[in-house]
């Protein structure tokens, strides 16, 4: 009988403490507005990093470091990734970056999902969404998004992780202008 209390109060306490995490994390996402860190982006193998800003909605500002002057940017309508030498514009909508920077769009999904911890120090979300499978990193101290892993519009294999992350800072005007092509 005392086993059965045990393994009952466990239990208990695991989805009590597991549920306090998402109510920490849907509260921490609902205070921001805004945040930058740095990136290291591994693509089928190939990494880059740099530097973001995300405004909520939908609204991103990338830097990419030694690559020829690569940036991207969304204005919450159009995705460019532009470089010295190439211009691409995207529809927003048609990206995973649509959902991962709708910020309505990850509390309404995260307070309907199930988390998971991994290596006891991230908490793991996975959302699918029409043809998207993503999973959204929150850091489990500070409850911070650290990262996602998605497949991007040309089946390419894509994870995301976050450092230095910083909230609700003082932004630039004109940050998420959408660059014209050369």
């Amino acid at each position: 009988m005392p086993r059965y209390f045990l393994i009952f109060f466990l239990s208990v306490y695991t989805s009590v403490s597991n549920a306090d995490y998402k109510d920490k994390i849907v509260q921490n996402l609902k205070d921001t507005k805004n945040l930058d860190f740095k990136f290291e982006q591994n693509i089928n193998g190939k990494i880059e990093n740099g530097n973001c800003t995300i405004e909520y909605p939908k609204k991103i500002f990338c830097e990419y470091a030694r690559s020829n002057n690569k940036i991207l940017v969304s204005n919450g309508k159009s995705l460019v990734i532009k470089t010295r030498t190439s211009y691409y514009r995207y529809p927003l909508e048609k990206t995973a970056l649509n959902l991962i920077l709708d910020k309505n769009f990850l509390l309404n999904k995260i307070s309907d999902l199930d988390e998971r911890i991994v290596d006891n120090t991230l908490i793991n979300f996975t959302i699918f969404d029409q043809d998207n499978e993503i999973n959204i990193f929150f850091d489990k101290k500070t409850y911070d998004l650290v990262g996602w892993q998605n497949t991007d519009i040309y089946q390419n294999f894509n994870i995301t992780f976050l450092s230095s992350v910083r909230k609700n800072r003082v932004l630039p005007k004109g940050l998420f202008k959408i660059p014209v092509q050369n």
